[in-house]
């Protein structure tokens, strides 16, 4: 048999934690098992049907060929539209570039950004995916977190912060993770995992400490701002509009529009940077899917019913996941402030020596592996799949999403009650 040789970057690439996670979990469906999963972040309404209506009338009508690399213009003017529309951004279509999902075009901005020796400033708790795009692209990956540790990534490791650290980026700790190699700082709110919403002052702080260091880019990553539940999710951008010329907000109709599947999402920027990520996508995947980009036109085109809807429910499942979270010993959340996750902490039951060492880890050796270990206990002793915290850089926490039916979530929250009442009394 040949020998296989991997070049470095693949051979150190793991798959998602959250899609292995929740494959695991259909996998056990399959096989007959009860399983109640909280882990992907995928909307459970179906994508509204004018949407799928312009999907097939333009399969129908033909538009089945290839469209241009960086998206069909009507799309690009849409996108530009609603992003003056709702965040006051001021963009033509060539400063925009659609992709196959908003995790594409992350990754696409990325390499077109950042070349080897570069660092990438990345506030903990991340979503997954940041600091794995960021050594694809041959750059440095750091991470900084909320009591002002600075860390190069490394997914063998997972920081602890102190319980009031919280999770949002203040002005302070990111001047100190700032440095003249860092090329990028990834932004991300309403965040995944915690949900955290900053306020226009907030991020006006952040842009204050921006202009110290002239050569570092800003990524928004926006995926979730239609879905804020208290304040309002402003862009940095429309906030510091002088950070414009150095500065990429993504988005995309995943989330939003309950299309998870058809992978379409965007990125709004300068002229230079976004033609670059287009020539990107010509020489990699080409266009995004035709009928998959008629579709998203007509989400952003046609009405929101739908939308709000979907926003309403959201709404009430975020109260309903903390209460039911809150009452389980050892755990601690509060409910988000945007997207559909929570995120809690669960220190309290780490502290109880008796329960590590009931999960199979050394209270002396620290809480590496404790959150793996806790999401492997309630998906095999209560049925309930969830994503652990050191996935997104924070040991002691857990990300369950809300993405899902009120049932689901009151019922996985008891489960997981009397799963950890049984683990501390055993």
């Amino acid at each position: 048999m040949a020998l296989m040789n991997l070049s470095s970057r693949a051979a150190e690439l793991r798959p998602s934690p959250t899609l292995a996670i929740e494959a695991k979990a259909k996998a056990m469906r399959a096989a007959g098992e009860d399983v109640l999963s909280l882990s992907a972040g995928e909307p459970d309404f179906d994508t509204p049907e004018h949407i799928k209506g312009a999907a097939a009338a333009a399969m129908k009508a033909g538009f089945t060929k290839y469209t241009p690399a960086s998206g069909i213009p009507e799309l690009k003017a849409a996108v530009a539209k609603d992003a003056r529309v709702r965040q006051g951004l001021d963009y033509e279509p060539n400063q925009v570039v659609i992709a196959c999902g908003a995790k594409h075009v992350i990754a696409n901005a990325i390499c077109a950004l950042v070349d080897v020796g570069d660092e990438v400033l990345i506030p903990a708790p991340f979503w997954v995916s940041y600091p794995a795009m960021v050594r694809l692209a041959g750059g440095t990956p750091r991470i900084v977190y909320a009591d002002g540790e600075t860390r190069i990534w490394n997914p063998d490791e997972a920081y602890l912060t102190p319980p009031n650290a919280g999770y949002k980026l203040a002005p302070s700790v990111l001047r100190k993770g700032l440095n003249a190699k860092t090329k990028l700082l990834v932004l991300n709110a309403p965040s995944n995992p915690t949900g955290i919403v900053y306020t226009p002052a907030e991020l006006g702080e952040l842009a204050g400490v921006l202009r110290e260091f002239p050569n570092c880019w800003v990524l928004s990553d926006e995926i979730y701002d239609c879905l804020v539940y208290t304040g309002e999710a402003k862009s940095i951008v429309a906030v510091a509009p002088d950070l414009k010329g150095r500065a990429l907000v993504v988005n995309g109709v995943s989330k939003t529009f309950a299309m998870t599947g058809w992978r379409i999402g965007w990125a709004l920027g300068p002229a230079d940077v976004i033609g670059a990520i287009g020539n990107l996508q010509s020489q990699t995947t080409s266009n995004p899917t035709s009928i998959a980009q008629k579709a998203a036109l007509a989400a952003l085109e046609g009405p929101r019913d739908s939308v709000a809807k979907m926003f309403a429910e959201f709404a009430k499942r975020r109260v309903l996941i903390a209460e039911g979270l809150n009452r389980i010993p050892g755990f601690r959340v509060a409910p988000a402030d945007g997207a559909f996750y929570a995120f809690p902490d669960v220190r309290g039951l780490w502290e109880n020596a008796s329960v590590a060492r009931k999960l199979g880890l050394d209270p002396a050796k620290g809480p590496k592996g404790f959150s793996a270990a806790l999401s492997s206990f309630f998906l095999e002793h209560a049925k309930v799949a969830m994503v652990p915290g050191a996935e997104f850089g924070l040991e002691c926490h857990l990300r369950l999403s809300f993405a899902t039916s009120s049932d689901i979530i009151s019922k996985a929250c008891a489960r997981m009650l009397d799963a950890v009442t049984t683990l501390m009394k055993g």
